[in-house]
């Protein structure tokens, strides 16, 4: 490593942001980059592990050692080289990730583990500046063409990859601009759209075709893709959302959340708002739901200028560090405070919807929570759940957000014409072993088929999927699968 005794010298440390009351009036991003004395420290806190388990804590299998070294080295192609060659977009795992590598990090077993996922950023900013990130079209086609359905971080890693293999891309993305979630689900104050926009123009330059506004099932036939393309590659997210079935639920005020933030982020993108327009400012907001998409609820309503926001959670409060039961290296199921918590939100858990609460009018003015008691099962069960007496109240509310998690994929239209297997959970039936569905020539790979998960997931879905793919039409591949392109560019 470029500096064996770093991790003994410099402690983990985290990148300027802007000050809450600050960045509340704004949706752009908000955190700075290291100064490059600071990126260096960062990166040489890289030990010389005997086993590197940050390889397999990564979905991806980044080669995490290699590019700090690299970073710490400022050899610049050298470390975009090494990134890019498991990881189609740092991009947006650099922002975006919750970095299982760093809970996997040697270095976390009794320190703050290397900062893995703002170095990786940093990577690729740097050689985006530095004019290192070129398009990369193939030498010769194959004369083969796949269609991609669904142009979210599955379907974009699976389109990158088959067109490196020579093949002719088109995805289809039923919105009117490409991105799937990372468009219309992640706010962007976190990930602001133009760095998707430079991402497909690059593809664009490579020789994928987008075709927006194209929703396979409805106004694209399927027929159609399965006549014309030798091969069909099914990436849509899982966009059916969890429900809260309570007492209530018909009253006006009670929304999902992917409704609200995608209204949002259209707005930020100066398009079109369709429909009743979900807006925070004034209210008693109580977001439904602990996750990653809770916490966009709570960011975006804390610029809408929000009277309170709530964020309630069924499941009891985790703890602040590991324990006994999540040992390194598995993945801590501990308490994250985002920067949108920070902004401004009271957070409870082990707390139960009984009821949603309206006025004459059919309009929401409230909601009735209870206090639960989680008990460990002795029997090798799941934890188990009572309500604690007279703990039953109800508080004001003006807009509710369920946020509370996606089922499966949407089944009218694309799935139901197409009529592919589900699985038991309501999923696309197609095993990590081929990423083929029950028709041969159609495959499957992101939350479509393993249902909701990490951008990170979905982007080695769709390189996993694309090499399953190639070796369908050509009866080989060379397009790396995770292990090989680690063992690559570790030079093994």
């Amino acid at each position: 490593m470029g500096k064996p005794t770093g991790f003994l010298e410099f402690t983990r440390v985290y990148p300027s942001k802007e000050v809450p009351t600050s960045r509340i009036s704004h949706y752009k991003e908000f955190v700075q980059r290291f100064p490059d004395n600071t990126l260096n420290e960062q990166s040489a806190r890289c030990m010389n592990c005997g086993v590197p388990f940050c390889h397999s804590g990564c979905p991806l299998g980044n080669v995490i050692p290699e590019f700090n070294d690299a970073v710490y080295r400022k050899d610049w192609q050298e470390a975009y080289e090494i990134l890019s060659s498991t990881n189609n977009f740092p991009e947006f795992t650099g922002r975006i990730c919750p970095a299982p590598c760093e809970s996997a990090c040697v270095l976390g077993i009794n320190q703050p583990p290397v900062a893995i996922e703002e170095i990786e950023k940093h990577i690729i900013e740097i050689a985006f500046d530095k004019g290192l990130v070129q398009a990369k079209t193939p030498r010769v086609r194959t004369g083969k063409k796949v269609a991609v359905v669904g142009s979210g971080p599955a379907g974009l890693a699976a389109a990158a990859q088959l067109n490196y293999a020579g093949h002719t891309v088109t995805v289809f993305e039923r919105d009117d601009a490409p991105g799937g979630l990372l468009r219309y689900g992640i706010p962007d104050f976190k990930l602001e759209k133009w760095i998707i926009d430079r991402r497909v123009k690059l593809m664009e330059d490579e020789g994928i075709t987008f075709q927006c506004n194209a929703n396979v099932g409805v106004n694209v036939s399927v027929n159609d893709l399965l006549r014309e393309y030798n091969a069909v590659v099914l990436a849509g997210g899982s966009t059916i959302p969890r429900d809260l079935t309570v007492p209530g639920r018909e009253l006006k005020g009670v929304h999902f959340a992917m409704d609200f933030l995608k209204q949002q982020n259209k707005r930020v993108s100066e398009r079109p708002v369709e429909g009743f327009e979900l807006l925070a400012n004034d209210k008693h907001v109580v977001v439904i739901g602990g996750g990653d998409t809770g916490s966009d609820c709570v960011g975006t309503s804390n610029r809408h200028g929000a009277k309170s926001i709530t964020q309630i959670e069924l499941m009891p409060k985790p703890p602040e560090s590991r324990t006994a039961y999540m040992p390194w290296p598995t993945y801590p199921m501990i308490l994250k405070t985002s920067t949108s918590h920070e902004e401004g939100a009271a957070r409870q858990w082990a707390i139960a919807t009984k009821s949603f609460v309206g006025n004459s009018e059919g309009t929401l003015k409230g909601l009735v929570i209870v206090d639960l008691q989680w008990t460990a099962s002795q029997d090798g069960k799941p934890a188990r759940f009572t309500e604690v007496p007279g703990s039953e109240r109800e508080i004001p509310c003006d807009l509710v957000l369920l946020a509370m998690g996606f089922l499966h994929p949407q089944h009218d239209g694309l799935l139901e014409n197409l009529g592919v297997e589900l699985d038991d959970r309501g999923n696309v039936k197609a095993t990590e072993k081929s990423y083929q569905t029950s028709i041969p020539k159609v495959f499957a790979a992101g939350d479509m088929r393993r249902g909701q998960s990490l951008v990170v997931w979905a982007i080695s879905e769709g390189r996993e999927c694309a090499r399953k793919v190639d070796e369908f039409l050509m009866g080989s591949s060379q397009l790396e699968t995770k292990d090989h392109s680690v063992m690559a560019a570790m030079n093994i």
